[in-house]
C-alpha cells in the first residue's frame, strides 16, 4: 500500500523510504515526457507556421472570394443578364402568335431595336440563370422554324426542374428528332419528358405524341399501351377526351 507523503514527512522503514523514491521518480518521468512532448509540438508549430497560416488564409481567402463573387459579381450579372433579355422574351411572345412568326423568332434569336437576342445572352452571359432560360427559348424558336438540330443543340443545353418547362424542352427535343425521321431517339425523348413530371398539361401530351409515333411505326401494343394511360390516367383533358379515335386506329391495325 502507498504511503503518502506528507511536506516534512521523513519514512521510518527503508522500504517506505524506497517507495517515496519510486514515486518520485515516476512522477518526474511523467512530467519529463509531457514536456518533452509540449517541446516537440511547439517547435513543429514554430517550424511550420507559415504554412500553417497560409493554408489558413488560403480557405479564408476563398471563402471570402466565393461569398464576394456571388454578392459583386454573380448577383449583379444575373440581373443584367436579365435585363438584357426582356427584348428578346418581347419578341419571343409576339411570336407565338403571329400568324407569319419567322421574323419575330429571328429578331428574338438575333436581336433588335439594339437589344441583345437570346444568342447574345446565351454567348455573354454563360452560366446565368438567364443564359440557362435564353438556350430554352431559342431552341424553341428554332424549332418553331424548323431548324431542327439547332434545336435539339439548345434545348439540350437547357436544363430546368420546373415540372412543365423542363418536360417542354425533352418534348421539343422529341418533335425535332420525329421531323428529322429519327423515330427512336424521338421515342426516347418523349418518354423523358413523360417521366419528367406527372401532370395534366404534359403528360398526356407527351403520351399522345408518343402514342402517335408509334402508330406510325406500327407499334401496335405500345400506342395502346400510351393511349390506354391517356384514358385511365388524364380522362378530362384534350387528349383523354379524344383518345377513344386512337385506341380505335390501334386495335384496328393487323
Amino acid at each position: 500500500m502507498a504511503t503518502y507523503k506528507k511536506r516534512g514527512y521523513k519514512p521510518k522503514t527503508k522500504a517506505e523510504r524506497e517507495q517515496i523514491e519510486e514515486l518520485e521518480s515516476t512522477t518526474a518521468e511523467v512530467f519529463n515526457t509531457l514536456d518533452e512532448s509540449a517541446s516537440k509540438t511547439e517547435a513543429w508549430v514554430a517550424k511550420n507556421q507559415r504554412y500553417i497560416l497560409i493554408g489558413i488564409g488560403v480557405i479564408a481567402l476563398a471563402v471570402l472570394g466565393y461569398l464576394g463573387y456571388k454578392e459583386f459579381v454573380q448577383k449583379p450579372t444575373e440581373t443584367e443578364a436579365t435585363n438584357e433579355m426582356f427584348q428578346a422574351q418581347h419578341y419571343f411572345e409576339q411570336a407565338l402568335t403571329a400568324s407569319n412568326p419567322d421574323s419575330l423568332f429571328t429578331l428574338a434569336l438575333e436581336g433588335g431595336e439594339g437589344k441583345y437576342g437570346f444568342l447574345d445572352i446565351i454567348d455573354k452571359y454563360s452560366g446565368t440563370k438567364a443564359a440557362n432560360l435564353a438556350n430554352y427559348a431559342a431552341g424553341m424558336s428554332y424549332l418553331n422554324m424548323k431548324s431542327y438540330e439547332e434545336a435539339i443543340k439548345h434545348l439540350n443545353d437547357f436544363s430546368s426542374d420546373d415540372p412543365v418547362i423542363g418536360a417542354n424542352a425533352k418534348g421539343g427535343i422529341g418533335d425535332a428528332f420525329a421531323q428529322l425521321d429519327q423515330n427512336g431517339e424521338a421515342m426516347e425523348y418523349y418518354e423523358k419528358a413523360i417521366s419528367h413530371s406527372t401532370n395534366d398539361f404534359t403528360t398526356p401530351l407527351y403520351l399522345m405524341k408518343a402514342g402517335v409515333l408509334a402508330l406510325s411505326t406500327g407499334d401496335k401494343e405500345k400506342a395502346l399501351q400510351l393511349f390506354n394511360r391517356i384514358k385511365d390516367e388524364f380522362p378530362n383533358t384534350d387528349q383523354g377526351r379524344n383518345v377513344d379515335v386512337f385506341i380505335g386506329k390501334a386495335l384496328s391495325m393487323q
